[in-house]
């Protein structure tokens, strides 16, 4: 299968891409090259070609010859989105949309959308949620992600075949490092300050997903029988990992001995929610998440130890995505809408 896979130089990108090849497929990235700057680890394994363009620039001719797209690239987190939610729904909602177009119009059969549990916002107290749960986002990025899912399940025919992955919330290494999600956050902390602050009280639930099982979850996605996955959304994760952000701290507590832990009063983002998982393993049987949070933790650290990470490499623009995109603003390589500027 030939597959052109956006965002190829982001966090997740840049796992998806080797592990596409290694599983066999003929993998291209795409990607504008926001952070590219950032290569916190080398890697071993081949590494797909990438072409550097904005998605909002792509054409129906870009996109021919190709069988499939899964699609990553977007604004991402909801900081970031917050920013200019204008721009947001410019880039992650019409600009996705835009994209499955022309991936049809060029004839390609199939578009995986990487979305996210965020739609979920706040769960009513004891609610588990699913893929029929109705949807509450809380920011731009999500209701962006929620739209986006609206408008390509109506795409969904015999000659094209989108499915939506609502992804928990990222963890563990890659090369294009994040620090600027929860469990990351918490172990680059323990290891540059031996302190851990959590802003909140702990209690809101987050469902946690390591990023090579989502990799699992794109490849499986693309590969399944049609009718299995057309206008499909799954939820990909574990029902064993829904933790409180509390527990996600001691968990990376534990993991870096001699770490300490505080907890402040509740915090002003009341996002929570606890989601189920039963339906991705039901249709896609492949399915095996094979990461758990201690499990992330233990990786981070190995990490840190071999690259001897610092504090200065923890803080880094390339890292955190808001600071990475201000910094190039400030420089005048962005403009307000984010195309380059420069050559």
């Amino acid at each position: 299968m030939r597959v052109l896979f956006t965002g190829a130089d982001g966090y997740i990108g840049a796992l998806l891409g080797p592990y596409l090849l290694e599983h066999g497929e003929d993998a291209v990235g795409l990607d504008t090259g926001f952070y590219r700057q950032g290569w916190l680890f080398p890697m071993r394994g081949a590494r797909p070609a990438v072409i550097t363009k904005d998605i909002r620039e792509i054409t129906a001719q870009d996109l021919e010859g190709f069988d499939a797209v899964a699609h990553l690239a977007e604004l991402s987190n909801d900081p970031l989105g917050q920013q200019d939610p204008g721009l947001t729904h410019e880039i992650n909602h019409l600009g996705s949309v835009r994209l499955a177009q022309l991936a049809r119009q060029a004839g390609a059969k199939r578009f995986v959308y990487m979305s996210s549990c965020s739609v979920y916002g706040v769960a009513e107290p004891g609610q588990i949620m699913d893929e029929t749960s109705k949807v509450n986002p809380q920011t731009a990025y999500a209701e962006c992600k929620a739209k986006v899912e609206a408008d390509l399940v109506a795409m969904a025919g015999p000659d094209f075949t989108p499915c939506f992955l609502r992804n928990a919330t990222a963890y563990g290494a890659s090369p294009r490092q994040r620090f600027d999600i929860v469990l990351n956050d918490l172990c680059g902390l323990a290891w540059t300050t031996k302190e851990i602050k959590l802003l909140s009280d702990g209690t809101p639930w987050r469902p946690l997903v390591h990023a090579l099982d989502m990799c699992q979850a794109v490849h499986l996605s693309l590969i399944a029988p049609a009718p299995v996955i057309s206008g499909q959304i799954f939820n990909v994760g574990s029902n064993d990992q829904n933790y409180r952000v509390i527990d996600i701290a001691q968990i990376v507590a534990e993991t870096f001995e001699g770490c300490d832990l505080q907890v402040a009063s509740k915090g002003a983002d009341n996002r929570s929610y606890r989601v189920n998982f039963d339906k991705i393993t039901a249709l896609l049987p492949d399915f095996a998440p094979k990461w758990t949070a201690k499990l992330g933790a233990k990786q981070m650290r190995e990490m840190f130890e071999r690259i001897q990470m610092t504090p200065e490499m923890f803080r880094a623009d390339p890292y955190t995505r808001l600071k990475m995109l201000t910094a190039h603003r400030r420089a005048g390589l962005l403009d307000d809408k984010l195309f380059w500027t420069f050559g």
